[in-house]
C-alpha cells in the first residue's frame, strides 16, 4: 500500500512538472497626439510565432545571420479593439480615458474568464519631443499566464 502511494505521488509530481505554463501578451496603445489625430487600440495576436525561426547566434568566428525576410515576422491574424485618443481639439479628454479603462477592464475580465491570470503589467511612453514633433504614444503590455 505504501509503495502504491509513493508511486502515485511520483506520477502526480512528474505530471505537474511536465505541464508548462503558457503566456500571452495583450498590448494597449493609446495616442497622445494633440488634436485627436492619433490612433489608439488594444492589440492581441491570434496566431503564434516561434522566435527560433527568426533568431541567429552571433559568435566571434562566425557572423552568419538568419536569412529570413523581416516581412515573414509580421502577424497577419490579430484582434484590434478601437480605443479613444487621450486628446481632442479641446485638450486632454478625461471621458476618453475612462472609456478606455472600461474597454481594457473588459478585455482583462474576458481573459481571466478564459482561464488566464494577469501576471505582469509594464508600460512606457514616447512623448512629444519638442516644437513641431506632435508625436506620442502610451503603450501598456499586459502579460497573462496559465
Amino acid at each position: 500500500m505504501n509503495k502504491l502511494l509513493v508511486i502515485a505521488c511520483l506520477v502526480l509530481m512528474a505530471k505537474t512538472e511536465v505541464s508548462a505554463q503558457q503566456f500571452k501578451v495583450i498590448t494597449s496603445v493609446e495616442s497622445i497626439v494633440p488634436n485627436g489625430l492619433g490612433r489608439s487600440r488594444i492589440i492581441s495576436a491570434t496566431e503564434e510565432k516561434d522566435y527560433r525561426e527568426y533568431t541567429s547566434e552571433q559568435t566571434e568566428d562566425d557572423n552568419t545571420r538568419n536569412k529570413s525576410d523581416r516581412s515573414e515576422i509580421r502577424v497577419k491574424n490579430f484582434e484590434e479593439t478601437k480605443l479613444l485618443n487621450f486628446f481632442n481639439i479641446g485638450g486632454i479628454r478625461f471621458q476618453n480615458i475612462a472609456a478606455n479603462d472600461a474597454l481594457i477592464t473588459s478585455k482583462i475580465n474576458a481573459m481571466v474568464a478564459e482561464g488566464w491570470e494577469l501576471a505582469f503589467v509594464t508600460s512606457g511612453v514616447e512623448s512629444e519631443g519638442g516644437k513641431g514633433d506632435g508625436q506620442g504614444i502610451f503603450i501598456t503590455r499586459y502579460i497573462f499566464k496559465k
